[in-house]
């Protein structure tokens, strides 16, 4: 079982500095006791009180950190999620409520902060995470902005990010699979199956682990001593429908790919709508490669073969890091990446006349 810690005595005297609740309370021209209601997240405040103890807070810059038991750990995490409305999302769901059972923490989701203003937190959100007491913070899928970043340092939150869009800042501890290899992956299977004429429909193109992706497939066509073809590279923002017309892109090249691999399952759900819409057959007449291994993979006509990452390992992983970081730790590195592995099924097969 992954043990949850105390605040350190050591730990709260460092962040003792600045100014003390009964500056706070004396600027807000309220008792202390009721300043430490508002800190505290207690409801028996009255709305202008509230409003004036918070002003005075933000204004003095006093520091509000979630409340540590003495006695008992921390029983309350935030995970912050990028969409509640897809197979990836429940995979990650799963692997943070076991690992949040283990540890004996309760999870509260939240609506994902990129969605908000792109020049300052969500005060609304953010607010609430300290006024309900809690300790942590997972991120899924999060693109943070710099205020985002300085507000949870300045209140001493501890948070991990589960597969970043963009490569956060120094320091930031992040969870994510070993998308680089796996590209590497997709594309050697395709090419020891005899193809020379492979394409990729990447995700977005900042996106962190899409580039790792496309980066891996095109360095196992150089290691195969393949020349780069910049007209099979194309984006696809992990959208079904664009992708979908991004292999009608490729299927109207004078010399059109016979395999391609997909950066994400969903997308190759539009690459099997456009090559249908051809009349053409999967694999008979091309190859697809997914990656993510969502049980859409498995549902699709043919079965896809497709690169398996994690999801839910590699959410319990993080949830058992951010635990970690709450009881006063500091993991040996920042980056911790989980293999992924090719599962192989019905879409691939030699090109057609090999």
């Amino acid at each position: 079982m992954v043990r949850t810690g105390r605040a350190s005595v050591a730990g709260r005297a460092s962040v003792a500095a600045g100014p003390t609740l009964a500056v706070v309370a004396r600027e807000a021209g309220v008792s202390v006791p009721t300043a430490s209601k508002v800190v505290n997240g207690r409801q028996d405040v009255a709305p202008e009180t509230r409003r004036r103890v918070t002003e005075a807070l933000d204004r003095l810059g006093y520091v509000r950190r979630p409340r540590f038991d003495a006695v008992r750990p921390p029983r309350m995490v935030d995970l912050v999620v990028h969409a509640l409305d897809s197979s990836r999302s429940g995979a990650v769901l799963h692997g943070v409520e076991q690992a949040a059972h283990d540890a004996g923490l309760d999870v509260v989701v939240s609506a994902d902060l990129s969605r908000g203003h792109a020049d300052r937190p969500q005060r609304g959100w953010l607010d609430k995470l300290t006024a309900r007491g809690s300790a942590g913070v997972l991120f899924n899928l999060a693109e943070l902005t710099e205020p985002q970043y300085a507000w949870l340092e300045q209140r001493r939150i501890p948070y991990v990010m589960l597969d970043p869009v963009v490569e956060p800042p120094p320091g930031v501890v992040s969870v994510g699979a070993a998308n680089w290899q796996g590209g590497v992956t997709a594309t050697e299977h395709l090419l020891a199956l005899g193809h020379e004429r492979i394409a990729v429909i990447g995700g977005h193109r900042r996106a962190l682990c899409s580039g790792a992706r496309v980066a891996g497939y095109r360095s196992a066509l150089s290691a195969a001593g393949l020349r780069h073809r910049p007209e099979y590279v194309r984006h696809a923002g992990f959208d079904e429908a664009v992708a979908a017309r991004r292999m009608r892109e490729l299927l109207a090249l004078p010399e059109p790919p016979t395999a391609v691999f997909v950066c994400s399952d969903r997308m190759a759900l539009g690459v099997y709508e456009a090559l249908a819409e051809r009349g053409l057959r999967v694999p008979d007449d091309v190859s697809v490669v997914g990656f993510d291994d969502l049980p859409e993979s498995r549902w699709s006509t043919p079965a896809l073969t497709t690169v398996r990452q994690p999801l839910a390992e590699m959410a319990a992983t993080a949830l058992r890091l951010l635990v970690r970081m709450m009881d006063g730790e500091r993991p040996e590195s920042t980056r911790t990446e989980l293999s992924t592995r090719l599962v192989e099924r019905a879409s691939t097969a030699r090109p057609k006349g090999a």
